[in-house]
């Protein structure tokens, strides 16, 4: 059976990301290709979750395997719960309860006044600098509930135990209800950082890559 994988980068990140790059060139080495998107889509002031998921789903036409990081990873549980093509997902630090652990930081009243003004200004990691994010992809993140995510397939998570973007209480809760997933817990952050060789050789053994 031909597999095709799929990596999904993180919210504000970019294909140039470095965990992108370290795990293309991994896959490389093993010749098999690793596709990329770019879900900024060239368009990042108008990004969505549905756009994201839009955007990788006429890819899914053989049996794929995705990996997704942070919001590439909520991208990933989503595709996999849409598509049946989608055979297995890994998810690295996935951003479940995204909107409950992001929308504090941003400030009190960010609701209303990302309503009033259409679009506030967020740190894009890939570009590094602060562009603007339409109100949309907040409407449209609150119909991506984790509820709805319950297609038994081989799923793997990756999640660092000092995680102060989204905590690894996320994960925990959302594998405690499925018993098809299998969660590593990591000495880490966010970043999986200093874990990626770690991280490479659990993908390899999952992905059965020889």
């Amino acid at each position: 059976m031909v597999m095709q994988y799929i990596y999904l980068h993180g919210f504000a990140s970019s294909p140039n990301s470095t965990k992108a790059r370290y795990l293309s060139d991994r896959f490389a080495e093993h010749h098999l290709p690793l596709c990329i998107p770019d879900l900024n889509h060239g368009d990042f002031p108008h990004l969505t979750i549905s756009r994201q998921i839009q955007q990788v789903a006429p890819a899914l036409n053989i049996p794929t395997t995705i990996i997704g990081s942070s919001l590439g990873g909520l991208t990933a549980a989503h595709l996999g719960q849409q598509y049946t093509q989608v055979q297995k997902i890994l998810l690295l630090a996935p951003a479940f309860g995204f909107l409950s652990h992001w929308l504090p930081t941003l400030g009190e009243n960010i609701t209303q006044n990302w309503q009033q003004k259409k679009y506030i200004q967020v740190y894009h990691y890939g570009e590094g600098k602060e562009m603007p994010l339409s109100h949309d992809f907040l409407i449209d993140a609150h119909q991506y509930q984790e509820n709805s995510l319950q297609r038994p397939l081989p799923t793997l998570i990756l999640h660092g135990k000092h995680d102060d973007v989204i905590p690894i209480q996320a994960s925990q809760e959302f594998a405690m209800q499925r018993p098809w997933i299998n969660l590593i817990e990591l000495d880490s952050d966010h970043t999986l950082g200093n874990m990626m060789s770690e991280t490479w050789q659990t993908i390899k053994l999952f992905c059965q890559i020889p």
